[in-house]
């Protein structure tokens, strides 16, 4: 936990050195000396900090690190605003021209819509969990993490990374207000008699890594596929030989698409960018026409997730180009 501008709903304000010296946290000396600087990044679990920090200003909101605490809490927004164009009301999820949006309002609505298409109950509705009501009407969902994968945040109107429209994402990076803290709008109070986080719904799960709440992982160096070997020994040459060793690269990607989940897509993506990423370190492919392919490869296997492939081809494609890949390289006595 950490403390909460008097009345606020952002961290108490850092000190004065901090303010005029912009630094990054890790560096900051205020963390070790039991400092609240930086935000959520000194949030603590020492007992005597925490009567210091309260003992000294009972004012002071609380705030939770998500991250650190395993938490992926679903904020609801429900704000009188204008919808976004259909694409960006469910990120990923087509809404055809004839349905009608006339009553979709808010957060609440939308998180109610995806729910019901994957026939699930809305978490807004999740008597199991912990949820608090908050000042503005909207109402913070919690769950606990179950395994070690860290979900990001986001925003529900952002154009970027987002679950819903007027739907949140509080997870690594980000912060959550503690139930029973006050601010100048009113109080954040929990709903019903459960005050612990439920599990994280494996479908909710899979929701947020459909839509990008999972870092890309990047490949470690390691030896390109006997495959793609093949593929990179054949450049140099016209158009046919850099068709062919784009359909060795990308063969991996595309056996995925046999079945409709799962096959390693995450690792064979990753794996075709990298080496196309040194490929176009070596000069024997332009990156736009590497992206391209990529992202129609992925984007034919794995339809709707183009956010999570964008991820994974521009993660994948970073290494790849730092190692440039001759066709010499892979040679053996």
């Amino acid at each position: 936990m950490h403390p909460l501008a008097t009345g606020g709903k952002t961290p108490a304000a850092n000190c004065n050195d901090c303010r005029t010296r912009p630094h990054a946290a890790a560096e900051c000396p205020c963390l070790p000396a039991g400092r609240w600087c930086h935000g959520f990044h000194a949030a603590t679990l020492d007992q005597r900090r925490i009567e210091n920090w309260w003992g000294t200003h009972p004012e002071f909101g609380v705030g939770v690190a998500c991250g650190p605490a395993g938490l992926v809490v679903i904020d609801i927004d429900a704000h009188s605003t204008k919808p976004p164009s259909r694409d960006r009301i469910l990120p990923g999820i087509p809404i055809a021209d004839h349905v009608n949006l006339a009553g979709l309002a808010n957060g609440f609505h939308t998180l109610a819509v995806l729910a019901a298409l994957r026939s699930q109950p809305s978490p807004a509705d999740d008597t199991t969990t912990l949820r608090v009501r908050t000042p503005s009407g909207g109402l913070h969902v919690w769950y606990r993490t179950t395994d070690s994968r860290r979900w990001q945040c986001s925003s529900g109107s952002s154009q970027g990374r987002a679950l819903a429209w007027q739907v949140d994402v509080r997870a690594h990076g980000g912060y959550i207000i503690a139930p029973g803290t006050t601010t100048r709008h009113g109080t954040y109070s929990p709903l019903g008699a459960i005050r612990e986080p439920a599990p994280l719904p494996a479908w909710l799960a899979q929701e947020l890594e459909r839509t990008g709440h999972l870092p890309a992982a990047v490949p470690a160096p390691r030896p390109v596929p006997p495959r793609a070997w093949q593929a990179v020994r054949a450049a140099g040459g016209g158009r046919d030989q850099l068709t062919r060793v784009l359909e060795g690269i990308l063969a991996p990607v595309q056996e995925c698409g046999r079945v409709p989940e799962g096959a390693g897509f995450s690792d064979a993506l990753n794996r075709a960018a990298y080496t196309l990423g040194g490929l176009v370190a070596a000069g024997r492919v332009t990156r736009d026409e590497a992206e391209r392919v990529l992202t129609e490869t992925a984007a034919a296997v794995r339809p709707g997730q183009e956010r999570r492939a964008e991820q994974i081809i521009r993660s994948g494609m970073t290494e790849g180009l730092k190692r440039p890949l001759h066709a010499t390289q892979g040679r053996r006595p």
